[in-house]
């Protein structure tokens, strides 16, 4: 009876334990973004601040524009896990300059990149790493309609990417140096071409973005465009459909953070180290993609598969004791 009582006693203490820890941290409101990346992200998020730091998380609906523009007017949801803040950068500055928003950690710590890529298999064999370098080598990119040719993927029409890579396409002189710019069609075209080359062993030349699913399952590089991000021709002339005279050009890098609101900030404790200091490359996250895509797996599967198979990396980010109470939880 008396270790009946001692045992009741002590699960007693480990509950008001925990609702103390949930109270201080409370409830959080965390957007769960409409791409893969962000999606899990958010349930990692979720998983770690719930079992590590005893936070009640509730998931929101979220995109990049709607969700910032309700946390800095309503100051809700508290946190947007993944914010390409691009796209936000003039008023974000401002918020938080204002006091109103945080910026955390940056998520993606290679921030989200685009360009023109290759079969790293290729492009070891045969020494490719710049754009320069792939231009010189036609006879290594088969899929043009015209077989004497090497074939550059663009993007599907309508994607706004599509127009970028055909001025780039001429204002590096692939039109006149023995490449076709070839249409996929759809996005499931692109990426059809990419993964049959890859599974061949063939080259491919074309347009890709990451972190995505595709890059996590094929080892691809990314070419150095070997010139600066000018933005004044970009805009005037790389983004413009059919710009006469497009000059050498190259992607900026997309800077990806974690964004909470100041409400989160103060009451977060503890938590908010983790917020500050969880990060990971484009190749983790890929992997994560990847395995998702091909199990048809919900972003609530992928924040599980990561936690379970990829503990070098999310140990970092939290204490011992953080990462046990979680590791107890899985």
């Amino acid at each position: 009876m008396k270790k009946l009582f001692v045992t009741v006693a002590a699960t007693a203490l480990i509950g008001m334990a925990s609702s103390a820890m949930a109270e201080e941290c409370g409830t959080v409101t965390v957007a769960e973004m409409n791409w893969a990346s962000a999606g899990a992200i958010a349930h990692i998020d979720k998983i770690i601040l719930e079992n590590g730091y005893g936070c009640n998380v509730e998931l929101v609906t979220g995109d990049t524009m709607p969700t910032f523009t309700s946390m800095n007017e309503k100051g809700e949801p508290d946190m947007a896990p993944e914010l390409w803040i691009n796209a936000v950068r003039e008023p974000l500055d401002k918020a938080v300059a204002e006091g109103s928003l945080i910026i955390g950690g940056e998520i993606l710590n290679e921030g989200g990149v685009e360009g023109f890529w290759v079969p790293t298999a290729i492009a070891e064999e045969h020494d490719i790493y710049t754009v320069k370098e792939a231009l010189a080598h036609p006879e290594l990119f088969p899929g043009a309609e015209d077989e004497s040719k090497g074939a550059f993927f663009t993007c599907p029409t309508g994607w706004n990417c599509r127009i970028t890579t055909g001025n780039l396409f001429r204002a590096f002189g692939f039109d006149k140096g023995g490449f076709e710019l070839v249409d996929p069609g759809s996005a499931a075209g692109l990426d059809g071409s990419l993964a049959k080359a890859n599974e061949r062993g063939d080259g491919w030349l074309g347009y890709y973005w990451a972190p995505t699913a595709i890059l996590g399952k094929y080892d691809m590089t990314l070419l150095d465009f070997e010139t600066p991000h000018d933005k004044e021709q970009w805009d005037s002339c790389t983004v413009i459909e059919d710009c006469p005279d497009p000059k050498p050009n190259s992607w900026v890098k997309s800077e990806v953070f974690t964004v909470v609101t100041d409400d989160f900030a103060s009451k977060a404790g503890p938590a908010m180290d983790y917020i500050k200091g969880r990060t990971w490359d484009n190749r983790t996250a890929g992997k994560v993609l990847a395995w998702m895509s091909d199990n048809q797996a919900a972003n609530e599967d992928g924040a599980y598969y990561f936690l379970e198979n990829f503990e070098d990396v999310w140990t970092k980010w939290v204490s011992p004791e953080v990462a046990e109470k979680v590791k107890a939880a899985l």
